[in-house]
C-alpha cells in the first residue's frame, strides 16, 4: 500500500481544518493509499492549532507541526517535507479551494505512470478579477526569462510528488525559498494537470495585490540575478548617452561658443541620475540584505510542538 503525506501550510484557518479532514476522508477513505496530513500551524492567532491538536489525538493519520510563530507559507512546505515519510508526497491548500479529490487524481495519475515525477496543478479557469489574472500571467512570463526555467503557467504549490522530488528540495538550503521556482529548478518529469479551484470553505484569502507584488519580487531576487545585469546594461546606456551629449556640447561651444544652458534640462537630468541611483543601489541592497540573512545560517523555521510525529511513539514531541 503506497504512503503518501499531504502538506499543508495553515495560517488562521480553524473554520477550514475540520472540513478540510473530512473531505480527505471521503476522497481517500477505500482508496488503497495509506495517507497522512501533515497540519503545519504557521503561528496562528485565531485557536487553528487548538482544533488541530484536537484532531491529531483522535486520528494518528494527522501529524500537527505548531511554530514558534508566524515563519510564512515557504517555512511551513518546508517543514512539511521534513517530516514526509512517505513514498509520494503533496501540497494542498487548507482552505478548500483546492479540492483533496483533485488531489486523488492527481496521485492517481502519478502512481499509474513511472515516467513522472510530479503533477503539478495548473488553474484552468481562474475566479478572479481581470487585473490579478493579467499581473499572474505576466509574472510567470518573466520569471520564466529571468530565472531561465521552465515554469508551469498559473501553477500554484497545489502538486503530488515522488520522494526523489522532496529529497531535492529538502538538499537546497536557502532561506529565501520560492517553492514555485525550487520546483522548477529541480526539473524532474511534471505533468501539468488542468483544475477548477472551488469556492473558499470560510475566511477570506490573505493575499492582497500588494502581498502579491511582494511575494513576486521576493520570487525574482530568490532566483534570478538578472536585476543586477539590468543595472549594468543601464549603466553603459546611461555613460553611452552621456558622452554623446558631450560630444554634441563640446562641438556646439566650439561653433557657436559659450551659451547658458537650460535650468530645466539640468535640473531633469540631475534627477533622473539621482533616482537611477538610487535604484541601482537599492537592488544592490536587496541582494546584500539576503546574501547577509542567509550567512547568518539561522533555521528557516522554528518547531514550538508536534503531535504524532514519526519518533513520537505515543507521545507528543515538544521542541521550544
Amino acid at each position: 500500500m503506497a504512503q503518501v503525506d499531504f502538506i499543508v501550510p495553515c495560517y488562521n484557518e480553524r473554520e477550514s481544518i475540520g472540513a478540510l479532514y473530512e473531505a480527505f476522508v471521503s476522497a481517500f477513505d477505500k482508496s488503497g493509499y495509506d495517507w497522512r496530513l501533515i497540519l503545519v500551524d504557521d503561528g496562528s492567532s485565531d485557536g487553528s492549532f487548538d482544533l488541530i491538536a484536537e484532531l491529531a489525538h483522535a486520528h494518528k493519520n494527522i501529524h500537527a507541526i505548531q511554530f514558534s510563530r508566524n515563519f510564512g507559507k515557504e517555512a511551513a512546505i518546508m517543514a512539511g517535507l521534513a517530516a514526509s515519510t512517505g513514498e509520494y508526497a503533496g501540497i494542498i491548500d487548507a482552505d478548500l479551494q483546492q479540492p483533496p479529490a483533485i488531489a486523488r487524481q492527481m496521485l492517481d495519475k502519478l502512481v499509474a505512470n513511472d515516467d513522472l515525477d510530479c503533477v503539478a496543478a495548473y488553474q484552468e479557469n481562474r475566479k478572479e478579477g481581470a487585473l490579478v489574472r493579467a499581473l499572474k500571467s505576466s509574472f510567470y512570463k518573466v520569471f520564466a526569462k529571468a530565472a531561465r526555467s521552465d515554469i508551469i503557467a498559473d501553477a500554484s504549490d497545489f502538486r503530488v510528488f515522488r520522494r526523489r522530488v522532496a529529497q531535492a528540495l529538502l538538499s537546497m538550503p536557502e532561506y529565501h525559498r520560492f517553492s514555485k521556482g525550487m520546483f522548477a529548478w529541480v526539473g524532474f518529469n511534471t505533468y501539468a494537470f488542468p483544475y477548477t479551484p472551488d469556492e473558499r470553505t470560510a475566511g477570506t484569502s490573505k493575499w492582497s495585490i500588494a502581498s502579491l507584488f511582494k511575494y513576486a519580487f521576493e520570487g525574482l531576487l530568490s532566483f534570478t540575478t538578472r536585476p543586477l545585469h539590468f543595472i549594468t546594461v543601464l549603466g553603459f546606456l546611461v555613460f553611452a548617452i552621456a558622452l554623446i551629449y558631450f560630444v554634441v556640447l563640446f562641438v556646439r561651444t566650439i561653433v557657436n561658443g559659450v551659451d547658458v544652458p537650460g535650468y530645466a534640462s539640468t535640473f531633469g537630468l540631475v534627477l533622473l541620475m539621482g533616482g537611477g541611483q538610487f535604484l541601482a543601489i537599492g537592488i544592490i541592497g536587496e541582494y546584500l540584505a539576503r546574501a547577509y540573512i542567509q550567512g547568518k545560517n539561522r533555521p528557516i523555521y522554528v518547531v514550538r510542538q508536534e503531535l504524532n510525529a514519526p519518533n513520537d511513539q505515543g507521545e507528543d514531541l515538544q521542541n521550544s
